[in-house]
């Protein structure tokens, strides 16, 4: 449409229907949706004056050109940092580092410089009318970059790379703790560490996902996974509660405190039998590693006629 009313505009002036200075006007009116015509000339005025500047970074933005616009605002903000507008023009600057954003999947350097952006703003405009929004806005791009650490991290951990995706996660939680996405966070580091065989630091993180975030989407599912790599009870702790059982009911001088010895004094010349524990009391296997080990630390020894030597 525009093209079209400048053919017609040109036409009309050279069959001498309108003057130059209708052609002006019609021009103008043209053009004046956008306010293009702030782009015609080459005067110190479209270069330098701060409303044609401002002006020109408008038009750029509406338009959708936003590396055109960025440079008209900075330049707004290098000749008129004391203008009114300034705090504006740079509030601005953060807008299209948004807007130039794509999506988590892809450079996060844009929302980067956002961030930047806004923080600059606020420290050099303190107290402007576009301070809470700047606020608003720096929310959401650390919502997007936690968003962006936790999609990386389930990439890595699809891959099976889950030490690349345990760094992620933590991540996640040291930076963004309050954030929504801390939970998934501290369900799929949980289960990073359970693929690696750490389920000591698994059941800690389900733990703490249980207890600080008992309504997030992956609150049943870390339960399950706790259930499952969490013994009732360690099968070696059982064996010496029923050795220490057996041998207390053998003679008062095989117990002491409640801790039982599987040591016994063997005839001179034999090598102790690893079978036969003392009155012919047959030990488990687990206990043959783990109790006898423990007899060893204790400072007592225990004698063949059943008192301590």
């Amino acid at each position: 449409m525009t093209s079209l009313g400048l053919y017609c505009l040109l036409f009309s002036s050279c069959a001498g229907d309108l003057t130059a200075s209708d052609v002006r006007s019609g021009l103008k009116k043209a053009l004046s949706s956008t306010d293009e015509q702030i782009f015609l000339g080459d005067t110190v005025d479209n270069h330098y004056h701060p409303n044609v500047i401002m002006k020109r970074g408008e038009a750029y933005f509406e338009k959708e050109e936003y590396s055109e616009a960025l440079v008209e605002y900075k330049h707004f903000l290098e000749l008129h940092r004391n203008h009114v507008l300034a705090p504006y023009a740079a509030f601005r600057i953060g807008e299209i580092h948004v807007k130039m954003a794509k999506t988590i999947d892809r450079d996060p350097e844009p929302i980067q410089k956002a961030i930047a952006a806004f923080d600059q703003m606020r420290k050099e405009f303190p107290g402007s009318r576009y301070d809470a929004q700047a606020q608003q806005k720096l929310e959401e791009c650390h919502d997007w970059l936690a968003q962006m650490h936790l999609f990386v991290g389930q990439f890595y951990y699809r891959r099976g790379s889950y030490l690349a995706a345990a760094h992620r996660f933590e991540q996640v939680l040291k930076t963004y703790p309050d954030k929504p996405v801390a939970a998934d966070a501290m369900y799929f580091i949980a289960k990073s560490y359970h693929e690696m065989g750490a389920d000591d630091w698994a059941r800690d993180h389900l733990t703490v996902l249980a207890e600080k975030y008992p309504d997030s989407k992956f609150a049943g599912d870390g339960k399950q996974l706790l259930a499952k790599i969490s013994p009732a009870q360690p099968n070696t702790l059982l064996a010496q509660q029923s050795e220490s059982s057996s041998l207390s009911d053998a003679g008062p001088g095989l117990a002491r405190n409640g801790q039982s010895s599987f040591l016994s004094q063997s005839p001179a010349g034999s090598p102790p039998s690893s079978t036969m524990g003392i009155f012919g009391i047959q030990p488990s296997l687990d206990s043959l590693g783990a109790a006898a080990t423990h007899s060893l630390k204790s400072g007592f020894t225990a004698c063949r006629l059943g008192a301590w030597c």
